[in-house]
Order: structure tokens, then C-alpha cells, then sequence
């Protein structure tokens, strides 16, 4: 038999993702979501749901970019800070001395450091009471070599994500 819990968000989540974005001002800014994933195969698409009131929120909005950045586990420390940390605060890349790199497909930045990051171009948005969910179209998917298998294929276990 299974107990109810009625109408909650509780499920297993994906790989920790934090998102990268411009300001108005093109300073960089990563932000740790927790609500995203994959939404779509053809064409590839991810989605992410963000609060107006966030930083990274307006961002998106003007610019209709964003990277999903994927650490490793010897980021944990630095993905938990840019979660808890507005961007309006502080330039979060220059705080945790991380290498904000410039997409050459979309208007976002994305972390030269972290093993795995999927560019994505925002193709439909979507209010969900809170929340708006940004649909981004996956234009590239970039692994570093080293997290690459013997076939040139991304191995998960050396992208070493974590949840």
C-alpha cells in the first residue's frame, strides 16, 4: 500500500544545472535552478522555470538565451553559493573565480570550467502561477575531452554530475 501525499512536487531531480545569462550591463551571471530538464527530442529542447522576482529571470527575457551548465562533483561548493546569491549583488564568476566563456551561438555565457554545458535559445515561454518556464532550443552541446569515452562519446561517469 502507498501513503498520499496529495499535490507536491516530489520527485527524484536531475543533474544539478546552473544556468548562465547576461545583464543588461553584459556582466555574466550563473545561477543554480531547481526546476528544469529535458522537455523535447526533435527539436532538442530543455526547459527551466524560474521566478520573475530572480535575477536570472529578467536576463532571459531580454537577451532569449541562457547555457545549462553541468558541474562535477568538486563543484559542489561553488554551484550551492551561485543558488544562494543574487546577481545583483555581485558578479558571482569573479566571487568563486570561475571563467565566464562567451557562446558563440547564443547570448549567454557559460562556464569554462565545467565539463558539460548545452546552449540554448529560447523558443516559447510559458506562465505557470509563479513560475514562468523558458523553453530553450539545445543549439550545441559542448563536453570538455577529458569526459569524453575511448569513441569520442560523453562518458557521465567522467562529467562526474551530481544530484
Amino acid at each position: 500500500m502507498k501513503k498520499s501525499f496529495g499535490a507536491k512536487t516530489l520527485v527524484f531531480t536531475n543533474p544539478v544545472w546552473c544556468v548562465g545569462s547576461y545583464d543588461v550591463n553584459n556582466q555574466p551571471n550563473l545561477m543554480t535552478v531547481a526546476w528544469g530538464g529535458i522537455c523535447c527530442s526533435k527539436p532538442p529542447a530543455v526547459t527551466i522555470s524560474l521566478r520573475k522576482a530572480t535575477y536570472t529571470y529578467g536576463n532571459i527575457m531580454a537577451r532569449m538565451a541562457y547555457t545549462v551548465n553541468i558541474p562535477s562533483v568538486k563543484f559542489v561548493k561553488h554551484a550551492d553559493y551561485v543558488g544562494m546569491v543574487s546577481g545583483k549583488m555581485e558578479n558571482k564568476f569573479e566571487t568563486i573565480r570561475l571563467t565566464p566563456m562567451k557562446s558563440d551561438l547564443v547570448d549567454a555565457p557559460y562556464v569554462e570550467e565545467f565539463p558539460m554545458i548545452l546552449e540554448c535559445k529560447v523558443i516559447h515561454t510559458h506562465e505557470i502561477g509563479l513560475h514562468t518556464q523558458f523553453i530553450g532550443e539545445i543549439l550545441d552541446v559542448k563536453v570538455d575531452q577529458a569526459a569524453l569515452d575511448a569513441s569520442g562519446q560523453p562518458d557521465m561517469n567522467k562529467v562526474a554530475p551530481f544530484t
